[in-house]
């Protein structure tokens, strides 16, 4: 045959599959209603069971993985379709539609702003990025700033949620998650690391090296040149320049922005310290409420799957199935459950977009746990 004759062949089979798709689908749905009206639950683990050990032995050895897998695909669609028809709205898809109505439709200008540090540190750049004119609260940590917008001493706040070198910021997506805090805006600042004393002082002269903690991992290998040097953490690079400035030690030396080095007097030693040059830690403004402003097209979930073969596949078929693409997923292992793990997502889709309303309601009604940490845009 020739190539355009299989492939015409291939095209049949195609349109015969996706009408048996749709006559399998309606079948469900009547099954459905069905379990609906008489009580019994969606899930039918014997029968599931069953029908996937019939149809990998149908297919034959050498196509028995891949059936199982449509046909587990098939099952997990029609579960869901089972589950969402005829069920009312989720108390969350109302709850992100009352956002859209609710939130302004400009971003505010101005506001009272908590950032962890002090004057001079990434967060501060951050903040200016997101907002014109803030009015800036520094906190002592991350647990300050949620402290900060919950007792309405502020009302956002901007905390630093990934580095391109060092990932994720765990304990500030842990803190979300517990305390419901919501994404609001997010921006990409771009880090270049530093090295400063005070005035006068030699490299040669450096004991002792003082940054934050995901800075010190990000300018690694500039410190393993320097072996002797003992490394000290600070809660922020700010801080660490702040702390070599008023300390007056001249055997030692801080990892912080150049800006920093202006800001508290102090002279740069060595400059693009960190690993990489592409080094950029991504920021989140935060709210107490969830808030949806125009042009909202990123939205961050945590999810906890079931501890069984194939449910991270399945769940990445519904991301498929509606055409809406994930530019994070990440796992962490859960407190106390052994080899359990809650997975962070982050996708592109437009909050007013059907798809997304429907990617909503699904995760809602299949799966054990599932936090929405907002919908929000990105500045460049």
């Amino acid at each position: 045959m020739e190539l355009q004759e299989l492939r015409e062949k291939i095209d049949r089979v195609d349109d015969e599959l996706i009408r048996l798709y749709g006559e399998r689908m309606e079948l469900t749905r009547q099954v459905g209603r069905w379990k609906r009206e008489n009580g019994i639950p969606v899930l039918d683990t014997e029968r599931e069971r069953n029908l996937l050990n019939r149809v990998g032995e149908k297919a034959g050895e050498e196509n028995e993985n891949g059936v199982r897998a449509l046909f587990g695909f098939l099952m997990a669609q029609s579960r869901t379709s089972q589950m969402l028809d005829g069920k009312p709205e989720s108390r969350l898809g109302a709850q992100i539609r009352a956002a859209l109505k609710e939130t302004p439709e400009l971003f505010p200008a101005k506001a009272t702003v908590a950032c962890q540090g002090v004057e001079g540190a990434y967060s501060q750049k951050a903040c200016e990025k997101m907002f014109s004119a803030p009015s800036i609260v520094y906190c002592r940590d991350f647990e300050s700033v949620f402290s900060a917008i919950e007792n309405g001493f502020c009302q956002y706040g901007v905390l630093p949620i990934e580095n391109s070198l060092a990932g994720s910021v765990n304990s500030v997506y842990d803190r979300m998650i517990s305390r419901n805090f919501y994404i609001v805006r997010s921006t990409r600042v771009k880090i270049d690391h530093t090295l400063m004393a005070l005035p006068g002082v030699r490299k040669e002269d450096i004991r002792e090296v003082c940054s934050h903690e995901q800075a010190i991992q990000q300018c690694s290998r500039y410190l393993e040149k320097n072996k002797e040097w003992q490394v000290n953490i600070c809660a922020n690079t700010a801080v660490a320049a702040r702390t070599v400035a008023q300390g007056g030690r001249r055997d030692t030396a801080a990892i912080s922005s150049a800006a920093c080095a202006q800001l508290y007097g102090l002279e740069i030693l060595d400059t693009e310290i960190q690993n990489n040059s592409n080094n950029h830690t991504r920021f989140i403004c935060i709210s107490k409420k969830p808030e949806i402003y125009p042009g909202a097209d990123h939205t961050s979930l945590m999810l906890v799957l079931p501890n069984r073969p194939g449910s991270l596949y399945q769940l990445l078929g519904r991301f498929n199935a509606q055409g809406i693409n994930l530019t994070k997923l990440e796992s962490r292992p859960m407190p106390g459950r052994d080899f359990e793990f809650m997975f962070y997502f982050d996708i592109d889709a437009s909050v007013y977009s059907p798809a997304f309303a429907r990617l909503i309601e699904e995760l809602d009604v299949t799966l054990e746990q599932f936090s929405y940490l907002g919908s929000y845009s990105e500045l460049a």
